[in-house]
């Protein structure tokens, strides 16, 4: 028989969390924040909410509403929509144009910020990918992969090539981030990353099992780390086919993992 962990015990006084996403059933927040919540004695749960972008701002205001409702977490396809409905962003939001958490703070007013690229860095870094220095090459002009590039540039990447499929939404980015970082980006014309040492799939490609490759790997060198944001499945097609081709591979989970110490400070759990 298989063992189920311990239910966590909800009760009239437990804060909430929600985590709000759009598919929602592979999200990973509530399985690594519970256990931060339970090794500090906090009294808190979060709370899977699959909303839907046509409904997104009024799931947000009635969240809002919600006074033991303390912080949300925010994932595919609104990490762009959601900086609209702060009261105030953090300064990395001002720079990528997204935002993955949301807190209440003391006056009321909620504060939106962005951690996806800080530990998408983090999680390389752990895993011995250093990324200073080296060639990098992004698919994916969302709001992760907005901020994934910025913290790229941030942790010194010798250059940096974007590719989206939206010329619009890609060339706004690329505008961004060159008036920070002049001379290390530029947009790439199709989805070939070549001469990369670092590849890194930003999109949802690969959540599900029919999902095209987000770029091809034929036209990488053969030491080119290749990652993935896609934390569900583990094991995306893409990175399968690159392991298969010999690539050191990356996978989503470290992105979330490389965020928890900035959650920590971000919703002052102690």
């Amino acid at each position: 028989m298989t063992r189920l962990p311990p239910a966590i015990p909800i009760t009239g006084t437990t804060r909430l969390y929600a985590v709000l996403g759009h598919p929602i059933a592979q999200v990973q927040a509530p399985t690594l924040m519970h256990p931060i919540f339970a090794s500090l004695r906090i009294d808190a749960v979060v709370v899977p909410v699959h909303a839907r972008p046509e409904n997104l701002e009024h799931v947000v205001r009635g969240l809002q509403r919600m006074d033991n409702l303390d912080g949300m977490f925010i994932t595919v396809p609104h990490k762009v929509a959601v900086p609209r409905l702060a009261d105030r962003r953090g300064p990395t939001v001002d720079i990528v144009g997204s935002a993955n958490v949301m807190r209440r703070d003391t006056d009321g007013g909620w504060l939106a910020e962005n951690f996806d690229g800080s530990g998408f860095v983090a999680g390389l870094v752990a895993a011995g990918h250093d990324p200073g220095g080296r060639r990098a090459a992004l698919v994916g002009a969302g709001g992760a992969g907005s901020a994934i590039a910025a913290a790229l540039l941030t942790a010194g990447v010798e250059r940096l090539g974007v590719y989206d499929w939206d010329p619009a939404k890609l060339g706004a980015l690329v505008s961004r981030l060159e008036a920070h970082w002049p001379g290390r980006v530029f947009a790439l014309d199709g989805p070939r990353l070549r001469d990369a040492d670092l590849a890194v799939n930003a999109t949802p490609l690969g959540m599900h099992a029919g999902d095209q490759l987000p770029f091809p790997l034929d036209s990488l060198p053969r030491h080119c780390v290749v990652a993935d944001i896609v934390m569900k499945p583990r094991e995306t097609r893409l990175l399968r086919h690159a392991a298969a081709h010999g690539h050191p591979i990356h996978h989503g989970i470290h992105m979330l993992e490389g965020q928890l110490n900035s959650y920590r400070v971000f919703f002052d759990l102690r």
